[in-house]
């Protein structure tokens, strides 16, 4: 059994917000796989479906984004998964908005969530799709929940909507295939503002 987590905050106000990029991309998945009604499990939005004959969960956790690895927690108690079998969708400030970059393990790179689930689970090996959301002023941490918590601006919606279907795509082809052809088939780059500008 494997589990796959997007990472968001729940209600209304934050739905077509950055930060909830994660839920964005299962929510495309779930509706990709056919998956039923979610049910509340873990105190998370919670889906069993099956992937190409894999059984697999999609998590949506409604604990809030800082406190995400307690849903994740409880689910990985109650079914015995293990690090390998996790994958985490969340937003990356440090990313472009479009891009997609997935990591077999690594720091949580300033994602609260991430975060979080590193913590609760004791350990980073816990595979991961970060997709872009970019910073308004790059270094400047003191403005990051008003950014996080905004929508995507309508010149930056089409990239982002791509990379939201792209980290769909590559959850589905992480169940079965091997994170390196995952990696190699859908990392997106997308250059920074200020690459342009200098072109």
């Amino acid at each position: 059994m494997k589990l796959i987590v997007g990472l968001g905050n729940p209600g209304k106000e934050y739905e077509k917000t950055r930060h909830n990029s994660g839920y964005m991309a299962l929510s495309k998945l779930a509706e990709e796989v056919g998956a039923e009604k979610p049910a509340r499990k873990f105190n998370a939005l919670c889906s069993m479906v099956n992937i190409d004959g894999e059984k697999v969960i999609l998590m949506e956790p409604l604990t809030y984004m800082n406190l995400s690895g307690n849903a994740v927690r409880a689910a990985v108690d109650y079914y015995h998964i293990e690090p390998e079998d996790i994958l985490i969708i969340h937003d990356d400030m440090d990313l472009p908005t479009g891009s997609v970059r997935i990591r077999r393990s690594g720091s949580a790179g300033g994602q609260k969530g991430m975060k979080h689930i590193i913590s609760c689970l004791g350990t980073d090996a816990i595979a991961r799709i970060r997709i872009g959301v970019g910073h308004s002023q790059t270094g400047n941490h003191d403005i990051v929940p008003d950014w996080v918590l905004s929508p995507v601006s309508k010149a930056e919606r089409e990239d982002f909507e791509t990379a939201v279907d792209t980290a769909a795509k590559a959850a589905r082809a992480w169940v079965k295939e091997p994170m390196d052809r995952v990696m190699n088939q859908y990392n997106l780059k997308v250059k920074k503002e200020t690459e342009k500008r200098e072109e």
